[in-house]
């Protein structure tokens, strides 16, 4: 096994699904082995088995002709991966709450984040430090599995908005956080992941949207939940 090679691949593959998870690279567009490699200064090798595990995770999708792209989703699959990814998180949070106890710091510090984008009306940046926020839950639950999965499962939630259709209340949204920090401080989590899990189920039924815009600005993808 060569070990150097594999640290690459994985170091190349964490880079590219955190790329498409802040939408950096968008649903449809492609992905250039080397264009990639040279960015990365690497060879296309290790470039090309990373795109290889993204598939595997349907990250992305290869066709004849057409290359690797960035894969979008249909309204049902959005909805079906929300609710697993609420699924997800409440397990996450049980074999999180021991190491969040009484150390929610940098929970509090992207929760601030989140209410300062909320304020500014920034969708951007609450869709960034929003997905930080859960992810710090997932990767204190220490599965690696269970942090890959719910890495491809937030291109769910990256996707699910688009802005010329909906209006998101994202100081109501910011808000439904600050529970659940509460309950990791504790360390209850049974109640923190009861929390999470709903707060998924919110998104997924549109509870976080205020009303139907009829602006014609053209959508953007983004996460807010």
């Amino acid at each position: 096994m060569n070990v150097q090679r594999d640290c690459m691949r994985d170091q190349i593959r964490r880079v590219l699904v955190q790329r498409i998870l802040e939408g950096y690279y968008k649903p449809g567009e492609r992905l250039v082995e080397l264009q990639i490699a040279r960015e990365l200064k690497t060879s296309q090798g290790p470039v090309r088995e990373a795109l290889r595990e993204l598939e595997a995770l349907r990250l992305v999708e290869s066709e004849t002709y057409r290359g690797t792209r960035v894969r979008a989703l249909s309204d049902q699959e959005m909805e079906d991966a929300g609710q697993v990814r609420g699924v997800l998180e409440q397990a996450a949070a049980q074999w999180a709450a021991p190491a969040l106890k009484r150390n929610v710091e940098s929970l509090r510090a992207e929760l601030d984040a989140i209410r300062n984008a909320a304020a500014l009306g920034d969708l951007d940046g609450y869709a960034r430090h929003n997905m930080a926020f859960h992810r710090l839950i997932v990767e204190a639950a220490g599965n690696a599995v269970l942090l890959r999965v719910w890495d491809s499962l937030m291109l769910e939630a990256r996707t699910r908005i688009g802005l010329s259709q909906l209006d998101i209340d994202m100081t109501f949204a910011a808000e439904t956080h600050v529970a659940i920090v509460e309950a990791f401080d504790s360390g209850d989590g049974e109640t923190a992941g009861r929390l999470l899990r709903q707060h998924a189920e919110m998104f997924c039924q549109g509870e976080l949207v205020s009303h139907t815009v009829t602006s014609n600005t053209p959508a953007r993808a983004t996460s807010i939940a």
